[in-house]
Formats: structure tokens, sequence, C-alpha cells
């Protein structure tokens, strides 16, 4: 089994910057992809950003290119989410997520992930 924690959330204003941080415990994360995901109130769950297991492939949603980056630390188990330039519209619950297809590609659906963390919200104001 594996556990993921997100962490980094929080109240910031439109322009700022967050770093969220997923620690994974249970199972070595580093031949795994690892994805972000968010919700926000009455949506779907949609894609943000997932990163290759070797860390040199990632991908993200429009929305946030040139503004998000992903990232991992293996020797920490850890994934790292840093957003900068937020918007009202970023405003959501973030989810981290392990893909199990062990060295597997980079998928953007969720349902390609079977390992999710609570979340941690994250509100940015105008």
């Amino acid at each position: 089994q594996v556990q993921l924690v997100e962490s980094g959330g929080g109240l910031v204003q439109a322009g700022g910057s967050l770093r969220l941080s997923c620690a994974a415990s249970g199972r070595t994360v580093s031949s795994y992809v690892m994805g972000w995901f968010r919700q926000a109130p009455g949506q779907e769950r949609e894609f943000v950003a997932a990163i290759s297991w070797v860390g040199f492939v990632t991908y993200y949603t429009d929305s946030v290119k040139g503004r998000f980056t992903i990232s991992r630390d293996n020797a920490k188990n850890t994934v790292y989410l840093q957003m900068n330039s937020l918007k009202p519209e970023d405003t959501a619950v973030y989810y981290c997520a392990l893909d199990p297809i062990v060295r597997g590609p980079v998928r953007k659906s969720a349902s390609s992930y079977n390992y999710w963390g609570q979340g941690t919200q994250v509100t940015v104001s105008s």
C-alpha cells in the first residue's frame, strides 16, 4: 500500500506563489509516474501536471503551462508542484496521485491513477 500526503496549500493573493509537496510512504515511488490533479467546487477533477518516473518528461494542462512546475526528489520519495503567478481560477483542492504501472508512460487521465492523497486546499484571492 502507498500513502500519499499533500501539504503546502493555503490562501494566497493573485500573482503569488505556493509550493505543494506530496510525500509518499509505504513504497518507493521512484519507478512510478506521479501526477497532480485539482477539483474545484461543483467541477470534475482535472489533470494539472504529471512527471515520468525518471523525472525527465513532464506534462501540463494548458492553463498552467509556464506558471506551474512539477518535480520529484526520488531520494526523498516526494513530488512537488511549484505554482507561480497564481490566479483565482486556480482555486481548488489539489491532489497528488500515483500511476501503478511500473516505469510506465506519463498519462493524464485520472482513471489511470489508483493511489490518491487526501488533498490540500489552494485558495487564490483576487
